[in-house]
């Protein structure tokens, strides 16, 4: 690997730890810093010289550089320290993967009219939506802090850690913020994957177990949104909707790959 996108993998690495343990009026240009470093050195291990590359590695990278622009954005308007204390440390952690597991060479799929661009917004949108996913299970948690009071609530896991957590509306802005851009992400896979597929796979459209398990969690995600700027979705209503199209999504993978290999004995 090139030494350009090591030294700015390991300096975005420092440059999220610096904004963790900063002060707050310090922590945002940190924060920034990391974010420019963190992007050059996704592109450099994705784009770069050596070819086209794809993994789990850079592609849990770039999810988390999109949690901390999220992160970043809502740090200008509201206290959001005690989410810092989980998602900085982890993307310091993450920003580095790709440095030992920078994935494969895609070779001559990466010729293919408009093959990359699917993969990398499919896989992104995927790794959004797990963000989502993982922020409504925390915000369920503070609700529940939130409305069981005493003992009850000093007996929760992360108890201290919930008392320090934003509002739950400015929690909840940042959920619908996670989830309006990987419905968009979702959108851009689904409709291309529908429109250009002889052009991405070589082959026609298949409605198989992953394709109609994703487009029905779509659906759920985009009916969320919509119940939200209509009629106000909130609360319960809104973690529901989001573990139910998550749910979907596994079964799009997950589910459909035990259907190939285990059910139909496919592989």
């Amino acid at each position: 690997m090139p030494i350009l996108p090591v030294i700015a993998d390991l300096l975005a690495a420092l440059a999220y730890v610096v904004a963790w343990r900063a002060p707050h009026r310090f922590s945002g240009a940190a924060m920034v810093v990391g974010l420019v470093l963190h992007a050059f050195g996704l592109y450099e291990t994705i784009l770069g010289e050596n070819g086209w590359h794809f993994g789990f590695a850079p592609i849990l990278s770039a999810t988390f550089w999109i949690g901390v622009v999220v992160l970043w954005f809502e740090g200008l308007s509201a206290r959001v320290e005690a989410l810092r204390t989980i998602v900085l440390p982890a993307a310091a952690i993450v920003v580095l993967l790709p440095l030992g597991f920078p994935g494969i060479d895609l070779g001559a799929q990466a010729t293919r009219p408009l093959f990359l661009p699917h993969l990398l917004i499919g896989t992104l949108a995927y790794g959004v939506l797990s963000l989502a996913a993982l922020h409504a299970a925390l915000m369920a948690l503070a609700e529940r802090a939130l409305h069981h009071g005493g003992e009850e609530a000093d007996a929760l896991p992360l108890a201290r850690f919930l008392e320090d957590l934003p509002p739950l509306l400015v929690l909840e802005r940042i959920l619908f913020r996670f989830i309006g851009l990987g419905f968009a992400l979702l959108t851009l896979t689904a409709f291309s994957g529908v429109l250009f597929s002889e052009e991405i796979f070589g082959q026609p459209l298949r409605f198989d177990h992953k394709n109609v398990f994703t487009l029905i969690a779509w659906a759920v995600f985009g009916i969320l949104l919509l119940g939200r700027r209509l009629w106000g979705w909130r609360g319960r209503t809104a973690l529901r909707l989001t573990f139910g199209g998550f749910a979907l999504l596994l079964l799009a993978y997950v589910g459909s790959r035990f259907v190939l290999e285990v059910i139909l004995n496919r592989h």
